[in-house]
């Protein structure tokens, strides 16, 4: 089990103080107490580099959270669960970004994918039981932890 970022949710981790950003520390700093690595797939950050400025934000941010972190490449096997994500989900190309994330999900037998607009997420995970997502919009919801299956974990 791990706890994947979508564009949205390391954009906000890496950019100002806000209560959004405060939501991620605070699901990754949980993630860390259960031993569950943190992830960001390459893409995301394919998605993210923008431009001189923007890319100093996400290198910055890599580098501030690199202990806590890390990004997953795509390879044969993954591209395959991306594949297949996709096509449980009869989705096109233009979702590949938010099937990735949901793959590395998928891959790790299950995981938290933190979003900052869950709609793609719900509907690109909706087959996988073992994948939550948490939107980091939802001010009123209950912690994650406590609606994925303590056996999970």
């Amino acid at each position: 089990m791990i706890v994947a970022l979508d564009s949205e949710a390391f954009n906000v981790l890496a950019g100002r103080s806000s209560v959004g950003k405060q939501r991620v520390r605070r699901i990754m700093r949980s993630a860390e107490r259960l031993g569950r690595e943190v992830l960001v797939p390459s893409l995301v950050l394919a998605e993210l580099y923008r431009g001189h400025g923007h890319n100093q934000l996400v290198d910055a941010c890599l580098a501030r959270e690199r202990a806590s972190l890390d990004t997953r490449d795509t390879d044969r096997h993954l591209a395959r669960i991306v594949g297949g994500v996709l096509a449980a989900a009869r989705a096109g190309s233009e979702m590949i970004v938010d099937a990735h994330v949901v793959a590395v999900a998928v891959e790790a037998g299950g995981g938290v994918l933190v979003s900052g607009d869950e709609g793609d997420l719900s509907r690109l995970s909706a087959p996988y039981h073992h994948v939550a997502v948490e939107s980091l919009r939802d001010k009123n919801s209950t912690s994650v932890w406590c609606r994925v299956k303590p056996s999970l974990w």
